[in-house]
């Protein structure tokens, strides 16, 4: 091992770089912008590494089916390479994905693509949330390669579209779709230092929208106000945080969890909406976050049925409720033998005791956790200032991850 941290910690010019080649890509989600070009790069990347790799492009009908009309002009694609390891009998399948949130601010280094590097630190969009994890991995692969360490797995990685909205085209379709056999699998973020990820929140996204009548302003009483029943509801709603805050849920680092709902991340106004115009329709949206241990459908029927009664007892209130998005929380106890290597490579690397966490925002776990019923935990680089501005990561936990991902690689056969 100690030749192979020592290739790592050399290699951290040539991990910058592929950092900041990959943050230059504008992969901004939605609309899905640069996929074409990152894919490219990246299955060039993974072939230069001795895997064999190549870019899966998603089938024209089913993006047109999935995608709003705006984005149809997007291509989407998911990257996926091999290695077999020779005597191995288990595969383990690294999984990233390489889109980013959209951009906003004034940022440190001008440009949030620009992968500035200053006092240690690596910025840009994309730097912590994930493409970081990316180019860890990389390094580590290539490491193994140019210092002829035998992984004692088969490598499978994937290299994915689409989390920053619902994943659907993206690990969900590799899972679903691709060729690929594994027996245990890291989703690069979600745990990060000494903390690996054994689960994770889900997400339920609902618009509400309130439906009055169009009035003249200066005959209010002859309307149905709908800002004045929205907030009427969203009022009611304080009620609900404080009843589902009751349900807890012990994490195995210690942690009590709770349900929360976030309202009015999005809200607006119907159309023909004017100053002197009693506002027939207003909308707003309720970010329920499920528990992992939670069951995800009753928690969606309870919260649908608390906003129908809640609007009942508004006199004149009348809403209909859509769902935007959702993702599946999970969880898995960290028994099996493969987090306890990934905790030991995890504990050698960084010379801290382990822990398991589960994560407040969710990752792509659950696809590989649930849809393949294969042991899954989430372990990246992480950084600071995730989806805002001047997102950064340290450049000493880009190499540590990547000595990480190589130690359990050379250690843990399955």
């Amino acid at each position: 091992m100690d030749r192979l941290n020592t290739f790592i910690d050399r290699s951290g010019p040539a991990l910058l770089g592929r950092l900041k080649r990959l943050v230059g890509f504008q992969t901004i989600n939605p609309p899905g912008a640069d996929y074409e070009g990152v894919t490219g790069y990246l299955t060039r990347e993974l072939a230069k590494i001795g895997l064999s790799a190549r870019r899966l492009p998603i089938p024209e009908k089913l993006l047109r089916a999935s995608l709003p009309a705006s984005q149809h002009r997007y291509p989407r694609y998911n990257v996926l390479g091999k290695l077999r390891a020779p005597g191995a009998r288990k595969t383990i399948h690294f999984n990233a994905h390489y889109d980013v949130v959209p951009v906003s601010g004034t940022w440190r280094h001008g440009s949030p693509f620009s992968g500035a590097v200053e006092k240690g630190l690596i910025y840009g969009r994309g730097t912590a949330d994930m493409k970081g994890s990316i180019a860890s991995l990389l390094t580590a692969i290539d490491a193994l390669q140019k210092t002829r360490a035998q992984p004692l797995m088969n490598i499978e990685v994937s290299f994915t579209a689409d989390e920053e909205t619902d994943s659907f085209l993206g690990a969900r379709w590799v899972v679903d779709e691709a060729p690929i056999r594994p027996d245990y699998a890291i989703v690069m973020e979600g745990g990060e230092g000494d903390q690996v990820c054994c689960g994770h929140n889900g997400t339920l996204w609902l618009e509400v929208t309130v439906h009055g009548r169009a009035a003249h302003g200066s005959t209010p009483e002859e309307g149905v106000n709908a800002l004045e029943k929205m907030s009427a509801l969203v009022l009611e709603l304080e009620a609900y945080k404080k009843r589902i805050a009751r349900r807890t849920f012990v994490t195995p680092e210690g942690k009590t969890m709770r349900p929360t709902i976030n309202v009015g991340g999005v809200f607006s106004c119907g159309e023909g909406a004017k100053i002197n115009t009693v506002p027939a329709q207003a909308s707003f949206s309720v970010d329920r976050r499920v528990l992992a241990i939670e069951d995800h459908a009753a928690a969606e029927r309870d919260l649908r049925a608390f906003l129908a009664a809640a609007a009942r007892r508004i006199p004149g209130c009348r809403i209909t409720v859509s769902k935007v998005s959702e993702n599946f929380s999970c969880f898995t106890k960290p028994t099996d033998p493969f987090f306890t290597a990934m905790a030991s490579s995890v504990r050698r690397v960084r010379g801290k005791p382990t822990v398991f966490r589960v994560s407040t925002g969710f990752n792509d776990i659950h696809y590989f956790a649930q849809h393949l019923k294969i042991p899954t935990l989430g372990y990246g680089p992480g950084g600071d200032d995730i989806h805002a501005v001047d997102e950064r990561a340290r450049v000493k936990d880009l190499i540590a991850a990547a000595k990480i991902y190589a130690n359990l690689l050379t250690t843990f056969a399955g």
